[in-house]
C-alpha cells in the first residue's frame, strides 16, 4: 500500500502544502477511476473534461472534478451502486474517503457526488512526519466532486485508455475531437458564477498546441441541447471560429487569468493573453 503511494506520490515536484494538497487530490482521481473500472462503471460511461486531459493527454494544470456520460441516456442512472467501489478502492490503500450523493431539489441532467476525506489525516499518511501538518486545521476536507450527465448530447467518439496505477485499470475515455467539442462548448456557453471560467480558455490553447480537431457533429449537438443554436444551424469550421471570436472580442481577460493562475505552475502561458492572441491562434483550429 505504501510503496504504491509513494510510487504515484514519485511523478510530483513538491514545493508546498498546496502542491502536497493537490497531489494528494491527483492521485486520489486516479484511485476513484481504477474502482470504477472494476465496478464495470465504463461499460455504460465515458470519461470526459478537463481532468481526463490532464491524466491521458498531458495537460499541465491541476483539474479538481471528474467528469463522466453516460454512453446511452438513461433517465433513472443509479450513481450510488458504484459508491462502495470507489470506498473499497481507496479503504485497500490505507486512505479514509466516504462517498457521498449531491440531492438535488430541480430536475437535472447531472447526477452528482462527493468524495470527501480529512485533510490533515491524509496528509500525514502520504508525507511521514510532515511539519505543515500543523498548519491544517482540523476540520479541513478533501473534497473530490464527480459527475454524470445522464442525457448525453449525440455524436461522441470513444477510445480506449489504461492507467497502471494504483494497479492497472481500464477506462472509455472521449477521444480526442470529442473532448475538443466539449471544451469548446464551455467556452462559448459557460460563465462560472457569473465570472470567466479562465480554465476553459487555457484548455482551448492546449488542445490547439497538440493539434487536436473538433468533432463538429458532437459539438452542434451540445450547443442545441444547451440552446445556443437551433438544429437548422450550418456549424461550419469558418461559423464556429465566427462565434468563437466574438466570445474572444467581449471578454475580460484579467478575470479569467485570476481563474486559472491557481491551477497552473508556469504563469508566463498567460502573458499573452488577449483577443487578439485568442482570435489569431483560432485561426489553426480544424474539424475531423
Amino acid at each position: 500500500m505504501e510503496q504504491v503511494l509513494n510510487q504515484m506520490l514519485d511523478r510530483y515536484q513538491i514545493n508546498n502544502l498546496e502542491d502536497k494538497k493537490n497531489a494528494i487530490k491527483e492521485i486520489v482521481q486516479e484511485i476513484v477511476l481504477c474502482g470504477l473500472s472494476r465496478a464495470g462503471f465504463f461499460n455504460e460511461a465515458a470519461f470526459y473534461g478537463g481532468t481526463a486531459l490532464r491524466i491521458f493527454y498531458g495537460l499541465d494544470r491541476f483539474s479538481e472534478d471528474l467528469d463522466f456520460s453516460l454512453i446511452l441516456q438513461n433517465p433513472n442512472f443509479d450513481l450510488s451502486k458504484y459508491f462502495s467501489y470507489i470506498e473499497n478502492e481507496t479503504q485497500s490503500l490505507g486512505l479514509n474517503f466516504k462517498v457521498t450523493e449531491k440531492i438535488k431539489s430541480f430536475d437535472s441532467n447531472i447526477k452528482s457526488a462527493f468524495l470527501k476525506g480529512n485533510t490533515k489525516e491524509h496528509i500525514m499518511t502520504f508525507y511521514e512526519n510532515n511539519a505543515d501538518a500543523k498548519l491544517i486545521n482540523k476540520d479541513e476536507a478533501i473534497r473530490i466532486k464527480f459527475e454524470v450527465d445522464i442525457n448525453p448530447p449525440a455524436g461522441a467518439n470513444y477510445e480506449i485508455k489504461f492507467g497502471l496505477l494504483p494497479s492497472p485499470y481500464q477506462v472509455r475515455l472521449y477521444d480526442l475531437p470529442s473532448l475538443f467539442a466539449g471544451k469548446i462548448h464551455a467556452c462559448l456557453c459557460r460563465n462560472w458564477q457569473s465570472r470567466v471560467k479562465g480554465r476553459d480558455f487555457y484548455d482551448y490553447v492546449f488542445f490547439l498546441s497538440i493539434g487536436a480537431k473538433v468533432n463538429l457533429t458532437n459539438l452542434k449537438a451540445k450547443l442545441i441541447q444547451s440552446q445556443f443554436i437551433n438544429e437548422n444551424f450550418d456549424l461550419t469550421i469558418e461559423n464556429l471560429k465566427a462565434m468563437l471570436n466574438k466570445r474572444f472580442e467581449h471578454m475580460d481577460y484579467e478575470q479569467a487569468k485570476e481563474d486559472v493562475l491557481p491551477f497552473v505552475k508556469d504563469k508566463s502561458k498567460l502573458d499573452l493573453w488577449s483577443k487578439e492572441f485568442f482570435i489569431e491562434i483560432t485561426k489553426n483550429l480544424q474539424a475531423m
